[in-house]
């Protein structure tokens, strides 16, 4: 399967970002969420394959069409924490990590919550 790029012209030549580049960014900025438990784990297999994400431990999926990124997320929320306001604010997180590190315009953000992280 040939890998995705991001690809960005002007008179010097041309600049490609990779998806796995657009990745690492999507799980650095879902780290300083405050809430985010982690990426699904195989507990969420079914949801994560009517996605279309390959592993369910990933928890990430990244496309790239016509110069529109759109990025689906699973993660589990820790116990105690108001879910909406987790995605939301992974959401942001995660549009503008992508925004400013690529240059190109917002990205589409789809957060699914698969669980609820007890503490131990």
């Amino acid at each position: 399967m040939p890998e995705n790029y991001i690809t960005c012209q002007d008179e010097k030549g041309s600049i490609n970002i990779s998806e796995d580049v657009v990745l690492a960014m999507v799980r650095a900025a879902i780290t300083e969420v405050d809430g985010v438990a982690g990426l699904a784990t195989p507990a969420g297999t079914e949801l994560a394959e009517l996605l279309g994400i390959k592993s369910a431990a990933k928890g990430i999926k990244v496309q790239i069409l016509d110069d529109v990124v759109t990025v689906d997320i699973i993660i589990n929320v820790r116990y105690g924490c108001n879910a909406v306001s987790v995605a939301k604010g992974v959401q942001t997180a995660v549009a503008n990590a992508v925004q400013s590190m690529t240059g190109m315009g917002m990205p589409v953000v789809n957060v699914h919550i698969s669980g609820v992280a007890f503490e131990k």
